[in-house]
């Protein structure tokens, strides 16, 4: 077969072809927030309530317990400081706060301390916007830096809205 012709295929080819492996959480998402160092437990444990009683259960009225004032914001639609993550959560994604579930359900891939920084790993499934249809999943992820046992700064994989 030509240069060409190999070519011509590639295109021709739809990208479902290129098998992918999803991206599945973990059975007990709660133990990944533990660790036998007591100050990387303590950083996991301010994770594990970030995403467990603000992301997951949206209750941002205790913000204040796991990040600091000053809160850094790397993500591009949300301003710095706690008042600021405060508003894009609750004015801006209109998130409404429900009960707090005794273990997270939220499916959990990775979660991986060191020294002040932890990141949560996540499966993101990405869906047809007409049809929402799964098409493949991949991972989003979020990393906090712990300050005094607040989360001080924060990054994310968010593109601007």
């Amino acid at each position: 077969m030509t240069v060409l012709g190999l070519s011509t295929m590639s295109v021709l080819l739809p990208a479902a072809s290129y098998a992918q492996e999803p991206v599945v959480g973990v059975a007990n998402p709660d133990a990944l927030f533990t660790s036998s160092d007591p100050r990387l437990h303590a950083n996991k444990q301010v994770a594990y309530h970030i995403v467990k009683d603000l992301l997951e259960a949206g209750h941002w009225e205790q913000a204040d317990k796991y990040l600091s004032r000053r809160y850094i914001q790397h993500n591009p639609n949300a301003a710095s400081g706690l008042d600021g993550v405060i508003k894009y959560f609750v004015e801006v994604r209109k998130v409404q706060p429900k009960p707090i579930p005794e273990k997270m359900t939220k499916p959990i891939v990775a979660v991986i301390a060191e020294g002040d920084l932890v990141t949560v790993m996540y499966p993101l499934p990405v869906r047809d916007k007409t049809t929402n249809q799964l098409l493949y999943t991949t991972t989003w992820f979020d990393t906090w830096r712990i300050v005094d046992g607040k989360a001080d700064e924060h990054w994310d994989s968010a593109l601007k809205n």
